[in-house]
């Protein structure tokens, strides 16, 4: 409870910095296709760099013979 005076100043700053210059808040979220964007990169980097392709069709092809297809 201590702690509340001070985290209520910063947000009372930041709401008055986003009034003076026009910004909104963001609430947290983004658009999925923007979370895919920012992902996708780093994902195919990630599988060049360890060999991912290998893995990824290996566990496919087990869930195939699992699945019995």
């Amino acid at each position: 409870m201590a702690d509340t005076a001070p985290r209520t100043m910063i947000r009372t700053r930041e709401r008055a910095l986003h009034a003076a210059f026009g910004a909104r808040p963001s609430s947290g979220t983004r658009h999925p296709l923007v979370a895919a964007a920012m992902v996708l990169p780093l994902a195919a980097l990630l599988v060049v760099v360890f060999g991912g392709w290998d893995a990824v069709v290996t566990q496919a092809s087990s869930v195939g013979v699992m699945l019995g297809r």
